[in-house]
């Protein structure tokens, strides 16, 4: 299996399903995982578009076989480095009589173009129009010889041929017939030495003993030459499977960056520093096996209700046969919804590895001990690491504002007062635990004329800065004694001096 994308920019994830297909497939099966960089067209090349699809796979644990970094029996796995490769089989097409040179020039082209749209028809270069146009096909052999001696600029083309039935399978739309002049003769090869996708990535497939071809649906209208092409060579060609879109969180058209720009999700796997640069699920905090787990269930079904799957269980339950046609539309809460259950499947230390890097980086080096201990108070309201500052911010940083909702419910006239009192009673408390704390404060508050709900609000509002957080007394017995008297008496002057 090999996935072979063309360094053009950053991978979508479309792209990135296309190869963990191919990868869970190879895998299946015993097979080889190839990652073969497609740089013919050499004008879309985009600067570190090819370390980017690289790193890209590893991130998602897809680990490659054979490719530009690992090497192996097929070398070189940049088509760039075996141009020479393709023009000895260009040649071959032309000797053969499938093939042919086309020295038309694009102007001369633009303007058949125009002239059959003026006429609201479509030009295609092909059995109907290939015999009127300037090619070895039409001129004698001996200016043919003199044109490309002279360097002239030139391109081979395929001959499809004249009138026939084109039968070919796929394994995910099953049996599909086109009649060959309804296709045009495309270009295979150009005369700066480098061929098209079509040539260059038969030749690699046959070459590199590639088995089954595991991509995108926009590649299925080049099917039909590309299966004339194995028929030119007398090669046996592989089984195909074309994967149907990714759709837009609609379900209407392809899913793009500018979907993803609206929505605020990403659309690739890593961020792309390039250029426009855009987001990525890496940086955005997914967990590498959550974001592999949802793509793989995006146009696969595994025939159960299972939906978390580990690499291996995915590897072990594919098969092409369960991709359906149609396109699937993504996503992103669900996708949020899988690094949330990938987060809760963490341990606790797993966690405190993850997250002790963000809280270093505010400033602070807890004990992991302690870190461990918020972290195991606050984890259920988390689904990224990222979201634990928010939920455990307090127990680092004293509040320095104080949710205006809460102080209107809740501040009155009574409250310095009773908070003063409530300061008294936990500095007294001893021992300084969550379990004596609790029971300090409820024998005071029922021992008093106040409310419990009241006082508990007012002491979480201090403590926090607003009503949120896990168990009051646990928060407390963790801040310690002196920061929560600090923060009960700061609370308290800064909320009197605000309501006078």
């Amino acid at each position: 299996m090999r996935f072979a994308p063309s360094p053009t920019g950053p991978l979508h994830i479309g792209g990135v399903r296309t190869a963990l297909y191919n990868f869970l497939f190879a895998r299946h099966y015993g097979g080889t995982f190839i990652l073969r960089i497609e740089d013919t067209d050499q004008a879309r090349l985009v600067e570190g578009a090819e370390e980017y699809i690289m790193d890209a796979l590893a991130w998602a644990g897809m680990k490659v076989d054979e490719g530009v970094r690992e090497g192996g029996p097929f070398a070189p796995y940049r088509q760039s480095d075996r141009y020479e490769i393709y023009h000895r089989y260009a040649d071959e097409l032309i000797a053969k009589g499938d093939a042919y040179y086309a020295f038309d020039s694009p102007e001369e082209l633009d303007k058949l173009r125009h002239d059959y749209e003026s006429r609201g028809e479509t030009f295609n270069y092909g059995c109907a129009t290939r015999m009127n146009m300037c090619n070895s096909l039409t001129l004698a052999p001996e200016e043919v010889t003199g044109r490309l001696a002279s360097g002239e600029h030139f391109v081979v083309r395929y001959r499809m041929p004249d009138n026939e039935d084109i039968h070919f399978t796929d394994l995910i739309r099953g049996e599909i017939v086109v009649n060959s002049p309804t296709l045009d003769d495309k270009v295979l090869y150009k005369s700066d030495g480098m061929p098209t996708y079509h040539l260059a990535n038969i030749v690699d497939d046959h070459l590199m003993e590639i088995t089954h071809v595991i991509r995108g649906e926009e590649w299925l209208p080049s099917l039909p030459l590309h299966v004339m092409l194995y028929r030119s060579f007398g090669w046996d060609a592989p089984l195909f499977a074309h994967l149907p879109l990714l759709l837009k969180p609609t379900g209407k058209g392809k899913l793009s960056k500018r979907d993803g720009d609206k929505m605020g999700f990403p659309v690739f796997p890593l961020y792309w520093p390039y250029g426009e640069t855009a987001s990525g699920y890496r940086e955005e905090g997914y967990f590498p096996e959550a974001f592999v787990n949802m793509l793989a269930l995006l146009g696969w079904n595994p025939g159960t209700e299972q939906e978390i799957f580990s690499m291996d269980e995915l590897i072990e339950a594919f098969s092409i046969d369960r991709v359906g046609k149609s396109g699937s539309r993504f996503d992103p809460d669900k996708a949020k919804w899988f690094n949330t259950r990938y987060f809760h499947m963490k341990s606790d230390d797993e966690l405190v590895a993850l997250f002790m890097p963000v809280v270093n980086e505010k400033g602070f080096n807890p004990a992991p001990e302690t870190l461990k201990r918020i972290i195991s108070m606050v984890k259920e309201r988390a689904g990224f690491v990222k979201d634990l500052w928010h939920e455990a911010d307090f127990f680092f940083v004293a509040p320095e504002n104080y949710d205006q909702e809460v102080v209107r419910k809740r501040w009155n006239g009574d409250s310095p007062r009773q908070m003063r009192e409530l300061l008294d009673v936990v500095a007294g408390a001893e021992p300084f635990t969550s379990e004596n704390l609790e029971k300090t404060v409820k024998e005071w508050i029922a021992g008093s004329p106040y409310n419990t709900g009241t006082i508990l609000n007012l002491f979480r509002l201090l403590m926090v800065g607003a009503s949120r957080g896990p168990h009051l007394f646990d928060i407390v017995e963790l801040t310690g004694r002196d920061e929560t008297l600090r923060r009960l008496e700061t609370g308290i002057n800064r909320l009197t001096a605000s309501a006078s």
